[in-house]
């Protein structure tokens, strides 16, 4: 069953210490850190991820883009991403697709539910986004696995009739 994680990205900004503390100084690097994160954590869940980004004050018609897998989007002039949210978990839901949508906004996490998508708090997503990290860096750092030798593989008696002909006998 395909999986899909819907993400208010400024939300998750506001609320991850990293990501606050980055915003602090560069908001252009907190948002490329918690891409970097969610493409991470992408790739280890296998989940589609779609990181929706406030722009309603900002002219234009919005953007969409991908950044390591993870798909951006940037709304248009008097669009918030709550309406992108809200609109992309009721056309997505009852399709044999699973909807999760990340925000610690209570209203935005009413509104997700009545539309048949799972809430997941900023809070619990960080968890889970550690959690790949780390599974990620534990399977990394494992030694890869030795692969078998010709002389493991074979039969004892083969391995005694290869040696005779080895020796000349």
């Amino acid at each position: 069953m395909k999986q899909v994680l819907l993400v208010d990205g400024y939300n998750m900004i506001g609320a991850w210490p990293e990501l606050s503390r980055l915003a602090d100084d560069s908001l252009e690097d907190a948002r490329d850190r918690l891409l970097d994160m969610l493409a991470n954590y992408r790739g280890y869940s296998g989940k589609t991820v779609i990181v929706v980004f406030d722009a309603h004050q900002v002219p234009g018609p919005g953007s969409r883009y991908r950044h390591g897998g993870v798909d951006v989007i940037f709304t248009k002039e008097k669009e918030t991403a709550d309406e992108v949210i809200e609109r992309m978990a009721g056309d997505l839901s009852g399709r044999g697709t699973v909807i999760q949508v990340a925000t610690s906004d209570s209203a935005e996490q009413h509104v997700a539910f009545g539309r048949g998508a799972l809430r997941v708090s900023a809070r619990e997503l960080l968890i889970q986004v550690r959690e790949a990290e780390e599974n990620i860096r534990r399977r990394l750092e494992q030694p890869p696995p030795r692969k078998a030798t010709l002389d493991q593989t074979l039969p004892e008696e083969l391995k005694a009739l290869l040696e005779k002909w080895r020796r000349g006998r």
